[in-house]
């Protein structure tokens, strides 16, 4: 049975949903989420808690049991999102050729795009060859938000300051 919890962000509810003792979504404020009964669960406690140590800078890692539903193309895509280190981004290139499927960029894009565990897998990671933010299911307000907080906590930058400001 699938069940959710609604967590507040600095992006808004979020919504995360567990199937039995996993983890299969998370849904920022912009995405269409599957309908579940409120209930929080405890890997869904543990997933809000590690999500609100993120957006407070005191993780940069998840600990949690995912099983996010896709193809096996997508989930392979998925296992390899999940490697992009936090505080950097690689390219839907880069990404395609870690699968060793180096003619697949613009696959690894749609994979990528389908990705149910937002945040946590970390597709907000992924840019276009030259660097410039393509799309994001969560919004690119929020893709933006997230590549500036994850930069200034890995940087190590106070926690008031945007990361091209000079603090």
């Amino acid at each position: 049975m699938l069940t959710m919890l609604t967590m507040t962000s600095p992006l808004g509810a979020l919504r995360l949903f567990a199937r039995m003792d996993e983890l299969v979504g998370v849904y920022l404020p912009t995405q269409t989420a599957p309908a579940a009964p409120e209930r929080s669960t405890p890997v869904l406690a543990l997933a809000a808690a590690q999500l609100t140590e993120y957006f407070a800078g005191r993780r940069t890692a998840f600990e949690l049991p995912l099983a996010p539903a896709g193809t096996a193309f997508q989930q392979l895509v998925w296992r390899q999102l999940a490697k992009i280190p936090f505080g950097e981004t690689w390219s839907y290139g880069a990404l395609a050729r870690g699968i060793q499927r180096p003619s697949a960029s613009r696959a690894v894009g749609h994979a990528s795009s389908k990705n149910p565990i937002s945040i946590i897998v970390p597709c907000h990671r992924v840019v276009g060859a030259s660097g410039q933010l393509t799309g994001y299911a969560g919004g690119m307000v929020a893709k933006q938000w997230l590549l500036e907080h994850e930069q200034r906590h890995a940087s190590g930058l106070p926690a008031g300051c945007a990361v091209l400001d000079a603090c």
